[in-house]
């Protein structure tokens, strides 16, 4: 039976599976979910020096010490830098791979240069010492793509600051071979079906031949959608 290791995504932590993780044990699948330094219950140790190397080294420290094969390694929204990243270190270990409205990247990419003017670069100058990406605000009654006022509540409990340094640092993925694992993605168009900000990431995966599903929800898929998102994740086991 396939093993499910679900990696969250910036200023989450392992607590945001919290929905779909009983409905894949239901279905007799084992799940890990990860909490990635300096966020969720690890956020004390949150320092500058946490990078993109730090995260995927968390995630593939647990798959090799849990001993875990026959893996489908998920990741969502930053978590697809770090799924992305570990691949390359543990792939005899992996089934497949699945990108929740997640970021697919291409070898030695960054995502915020170091003198970018991004939404993520400036919101860490103005509000986080210049190192910690601040959590999204509510916006139009929105949190990350979650609108139902008892999640919002629940989440705010628990997000936290992001390091920046993650986004900053290029994505070593392996040459010539970039994505050796079979893999899915799903994008997340909003009950409105408004354009999405992982467009791109979805033709990237179009490109290499995966399974590509749209789903008409909010970017925390997780969160607004477990049912159908755990569906998804079965199916993907099987493929």
């Amino acid at each position: 039976m396939p093993v499910f290791v679900l990696v969250h995504g910036a200023w989450h932590g392992g607590w945001c599976w919290w929905k779909v993780r009983p409905i894949l044990e239901a279905a007799g699948h084992r799940v890990y979910a990860p909490t990635l330094t300096g966020l969720g219950e690890r956020s004390h140790l949150l320092t500058r020096e946490v990078n993109l190397t730090t995260h995927i080294q968390d995630v593939t420290s647990s798959i090799l010490f849990e001993e875990l094969t026959d893996v489908v390694l998920v990741g969502h929204s930053y978590g697809g830098l770090v799924i992305s990243g570990a691949v390359q270190h543990i792939q005899e270990r992996l089934r497949h791979v699945v990108y929740l409205d997640a970021i697919l990247p291409t070898h030695g990419e960054v995502q915020v240069g170091e003198n970018a003017d991004t939404s993520l670069r400036n919101s860490a100058i103005e509000r986080g010492d210049g190192w910690k990406i601040p959590v999204p605000p509510i916006r139009d009654g929105s949190l990350i793509g979650v609108t139902d006022p008892n999640d919002i509540a629940w989440m705010i409990k628990r997000l936290t600051p992001h390091p920046l340094a993650t986004f900053q640092e290029a994505t070593r993925l392996g040459i010539p071979e970039q994505h050796p694992v079979a893999g899915t993605y799903v994008i997340c168009t909003g009950e409105s079906g408004e354009r999405s900000g992982f467009l791109t990431h979805a033709e990237r995966a179009k490109n290499l031949d995966w399974h590509v599903e749209e789903l008409a929800t909010g970017h925390d898929l997780m969160i607004t959608e477990p049912q159908k998102t755990a569906d998804i994740l079965i199916q993907a086991a099987q493929a």
